[in-house]
């Protein structure tokens, strides 16, 4: 296994989804799989069929902030207005990378759909259902997993609904 593997943010990953009953295939590069593009390339798939795992946060100054992980392909960018209606918050925003850090206990670049430090919400937007495979972080910007899209929604116990933004329209025709 990779030496990634034995690091405490990708043993969390590992422990939550044996606790599932769910033995992750990790795979560790030496470049970033930050960016989708990066993670695409590096496992050698296109950039539908990579997760982004991406934080909001909703709730009034000084209360504890509510957060939700949305499970995105690539290219995709969460409509926040989509996302306010699926899990009744009108004001909710995109997290700060050290909100995000903090709530989710994962830096940017490697969060995962599950393990996460403090309890979180995910919604998983139908699109990934389009693949066999789907590939995800797991918990450093360098290591990721495959999973199919079914049980990618079981270990994060996602709610699935439909939360990014419509393709623009083509005008080049």
């Amino acid at each position: 296994m990779p030496e990634t593997a034995d690091h405490p943010a990708v043993a969390r990953v590992v422990e939550a989804a044996a606790r599932k009953g769910v033995r992750l295939d990790i795979h560790s590069f030496a470049e970033s799989t930050h960016t989708a593009t990066e993670a695409a390339a590096a496992v050698g798939t296109d950039v539908q069929r990579i997760v982004k795992s991406l934080v909001f946060v909703a709730g009034s100054e000084g209360e504890e902030p509510r957060t939700y992980v949305c499970l995105v392909a690539g290219p995709d960018r969460v409509d926040l207005a989509r996302l306010a209606v699926v899990v009744g918050e009108p004001d909710i925003r995109r997290a700060t990378a050290r909100e995000a850090r903090d709530l989710t206990g994962f830096v940017i670049g490697g969060i995962p759909p599950l393990g996460h430090a403090h309890h979180v919400r995910v919604v998983m937007d139908p699109a990934l259902d389009r693949h066999e495979v789907v590939w995800a972080a797991a918990g450093l910007p360098n290591v990721v997993f495959p999973v199919p899209p079914a049980t990618l929604r079981a270990l994060a116990n996602a709610t699935v609904a439909p939360i990014v933004e419509d393709p623009a329209p083509d005008t080049a025709s």
